[in-house]
């Protein structure tokens, strides 16, 4: 077998590997039916359903009600509040100055994931899922208060009510989290991520997240504005379009991370770099190699470290040696003292030059 068909092959493999890990919303959109995923698609019609309760029984969900309705709209659904009126997807909100546990699970699967129902918080918390048909999807997400015993919160800061004041901070995590990015995701509505993302006034962070939802989904269509954002000049968004770049693993995105990677600023170099490991190889392409292992010659551990688990995602010969050569002086390097980065390098370097081993036997 030709060594370019192998790598071709290996890409194959590791896509149905990354499909297999993919990150939850990609994940989670494969067990829809066909019929699923298209209502999820066209989504447009929601009902806001959202429920406050404090030590007292439930109370007004009125000001955390303004808030749900309002950041949905940012991203053009039409939000109803009338049970009676005609809608596609019920979104549901449960406020709680002491949560109940409503996880799938203790623990494994969607329960560790980032921002999933934590079984131990008994805090305030509001808990997101969504009916489709009238059924629960298995979709759970939680955002919490920085304290989760309001009683001593409320005496601490002179509130009052434990129960209104948990409600207030809860309103508050409201207005910052990015549930509506992350259940558009969920649906796949990869338009409406892209419009947000390039309206006026978005701050930063919250084009962090759309950015990672986007690779998250493998949304190719967002491709040209995700290399766009490789310009950014926040560098926090720059970093996260290379990220996503590389999760999507669109090859068309090769030749802007190989620029972004030469003549990019220094905190996006090493994003860069693993973007550009992910997507060499997934399609096998060595062209990556030359500048991926000019890239190595740097003082900077980080990056180099980056540089080096994308050279061993894409194994070639010609890189072998210059792995080898910063390798062989840091053998002697050892102890509880060493910087913690050398020792990632240093795991970075045992790794790639064994898939480069491994490669050349199997050939």
């Amino acid at each position: 077998m030709s060594r370019a068909r192998l790598l071709t092959c290996v890409g194959f493999f590791l896509a149905s590997v990354l499909g297999f890990l993919a990150p939850e919303a990609s994940a989670r959109r494969e067990v829809f039916t066909p019929e699923q995923k298209a209502k999820l698609e066209k989504a447009d019609r929601l009902l806001i359903d959202v429920i406050a309760i404090t030590d007292q029984g439930s109370v007004d969900s009125g000001p955390l009600t303004e808030v749900v309705v309002r950041r949905m709209k940012e991203l053009n659904y039409t939000t109803l509040l009338d049970p009676a009126q005609p809608n596609d997807v019920v979104f549901k909100v449960k406020c709680e100055q002491r949560k109940s546990w409503e996880g799938t699970m203790a623990s494994g699967g969607d329960a560790d994931l980032p921002d999933s129902p934590s079984r131990v918080w008994k805090g305030p918390a509001c808990q997101f899922s969504y009916l489709l048909d009238g059924k629960k999807m298995g979709w759970r997400k939680e955002v919490r208060t920085d304290f989760q015993d309001a009683d001593k919160a409320a005496a601490e800061a002179n509130a009052g009510d434990p129960g209104a004041y948990a409600m207030s901070k809860l309103k508050v995590r409201l207005e910052e989290y990015s549930f509506p990015a992350l259940v558009t995701a969920e649906w796949g509505q990869v338009q409406r991520l892209l419009t947000l993302l390039d309206r006026p006034g978005v701050s930063s962070a919250r084009k962090v997240t759309i950015i990672t939802q986007l690779g998250d989904i493998f949304a190719i269509e967002a491709v040209p504005r995700l290399q766009a954002a490789l310009k950014d000049p926040d560098p926090n968004v720059a970093k996260a379009a290379a990220l996503a770049l590389g999760n999507i693993g669109h090859k068309e995105s090769t030749a802007t991370l190989v620029d972004a990677l030469r003549t990019g600023p220094p905190e996006l170099r090493a994003a860069a770099a693993k973007g550009l490991g992910q997507v060499g190889g997934l399609h096998g392409d060595v062209s990556v190699v030359p500048p991926l292992i000019e890239a190595l010659k740097t003082d900077d551990l980080a990056l180099k470290t980056e540089v080096v688990w994308a050279l061993g995602k894409v194994p070639d010969r010609r890189a072998y040696e210059p792995l080898f050569q910063i390798y062989k002086p840091l053998q002697r390097v050892s102890g509880p003292d060493t910087d913690p980065q050398i020792v990632k390098l240093k795991e970075a370097l045992n790794w790639s030059m064994k898939q480069i081993d491994t490669w050349e036997y199997i050939q």
